[in-house]
């Protein structure tokens, strides 16, 4: 008996080595499978059609063509970029100056946007504004907002920046009612003001997220809100409200989770309000009720308070009705200016079969690019070596190039019909 545990008990050490590296050769494997490491870099993908407008845009914005390199530990991972973006905005990012604006609506509310003005001239020698949207509940104060403002204006770029109505926390609602999915009131405001205050300037729309949906939106539904843009850029929206929110009610991607968190977030910010909101006011929506309030308490998804809340500013009948009706996706078709839609293959947030609508629009639409890199999460994209990302992002970078390039492309036509009418005059 000795002799067999002598014998025996040298084995035991080699099959715990065993245990041990078998356990690490599966952390290693969950690590690699997490963080998506084996997932390649590439340039994006890009839907256009063949056009001078796309050949130029290629030759113009080397991102297009360029490998999108994200952080090497982490940055392959839509949720880690989504998180990142979602905890801190941005590192390091900048305070730029400017000026708050107040308008008030026909319906008593008090829409809020901030002005930014250049800070260099711009590489057209032009006056040109972007108008800006960002996204859910979010407003200029954000720190991924700050530094696109702050890189926009270092690239000779006035910047006007709505605030959702409701989303800053130091501005009280005037009236019983917030912003929605879609709404283009405050948005339509804030561009007037800049028309009328600006008469020379030309004006780039950019919209993140909910925004991208509400200033595509807006373009679309009138040619006249289409007068004086050069062009459209909307980042990782998602198109179809309806489609998007079912798809939210899915555990695939941890969707279910975060539409949990951005509801969470959501009744914070209406319950800020609630004495404007469910006070006693006669001017409140008929519909808004105490019963809501309490539905409101105990909502676990955007659907939720969505079906109880915000669909009843507008007094929309039901849920389907107000996301049909308030997603861009039946006015994209109208927009006749250049349109740049840029989305993340692994954003956690928008499902990938709402990437169908933007593919099936630019390979119909020769003003339409759908941009399609691998990572960057929901308004992540963000760059840098290993570890540390690097304050400007690849979206940053991409939404100032295009619109560089698209005021130089309007140029060089303007120029050459110039010329076109200067020999015709000759002759």
């Amino acid at each position: 008996l000795t002799m067999s545990v002598m014998l025996e008990t040298p084995e035991l050490p080699a099959v715990f080595d065993g245990v041990k590296l078998a356990a690490v050769a599966a952390v290693l494997y969950v690590i690699v499978r997490c963080l998506n490491l084996k997932s390649p870099t590439a340039p994006p993908e890009l839907i256009y059609q063949d056009s001078a407008l796309a050949r130029f845009l290629l030759k113009s914005c080397p991102l297009l063509t360029k490998e999108y390199i994200p952080p090497l530990i982490w940055g392959k991972s839509g949720h880690i970029q989504t998180a990142l973006y979602g905890k801190m905005g941005r590192v390091r990012s900048p305070h730029p100056y400017g000026l708050r604006k107040y308008l008030t609506m026909p319906d008593g509310a008090t829409a809020t946007f901030d002005l930014f003005e250049p800070q260099s001239e711009h590489c057209i020698g032009e006056d040109v504004t972007m108008v800006i949207c960002p996204g859910i509940a979010n407003h200029s104060e954000k720190q991924y907002i700050r530094t696109f403002v702050d890189y926009a204006q270092k690239n000779g770029y006035r910047c006007a920046v709505l605030n959702h109505l409701g989303a800053l926390p130091n501005i009280e609602l005037t009236s019983p009612r917030m912003f929605t999915y879609g709404c283009t009131w405050e948005f339509c405001a804030m561009v007037n003001y800049i028309k009328k205050t600006y008469p020379q300037t030309q004006l780039v729309v950019v919209g993140f997220s909910l925004g991208g949906n509400i200033v595509c939106k807006y373009l679309g539904e009138s040619q006249a809100n289409q007068e004086r843009v050069l062009c459209c850029v909307s980042v990782c929206q998602g198109y179809s409200a309806l489609r998007a929110q079912e798809t939210f009610m899915q555990w695939d991607q941890c969707r279910r989770f975060y539409n949990f968190l951005m509801a969470d977030n959501m009744k914070k910010i209406i319950l800020s309000h609630r004495q404007v909101l469910f006070g006693d006011n006669m001017k409140k929506p008929q519909s808004l009720s105490d019963a809501d309030l309490s539905k409101l308490y105990t909502a676990t998804s955007l659907m939720q308070i969505d079906d109880n809340v915000m669909r009843k500013f507008h007094g929309y009948s039901s849920l389907k009705e107000y996301y049909e009706e308030e997603s861009c996706l039946h006015y994209l078709h109208k927009i006749y200016v250049p349109l740049l839609l840029v989305n993340a293959a692994d954003d956690p947030l928008v499902h990938e079969s709402l990437l169908s609508i933007p593919r099936a629009l630019s390979e119909k639409r020769e003003n339409v690019m759908h941009v399609l890199p691998l990572h960057g999460g929901h308004l992540g994209f963000f760059e840098g070596s290993v570890l540390f990302p690097e304050p400007l992002t690849w979206m940053d970078k991409l939404v100032v190039q295009y619109a560089n390039a698209i005021c130089q492309w309007e140029k060089t036509k303007s120029h050459c019909s110039d010329t076109e009418q200067a020999v015709s005059g000759q002759e």
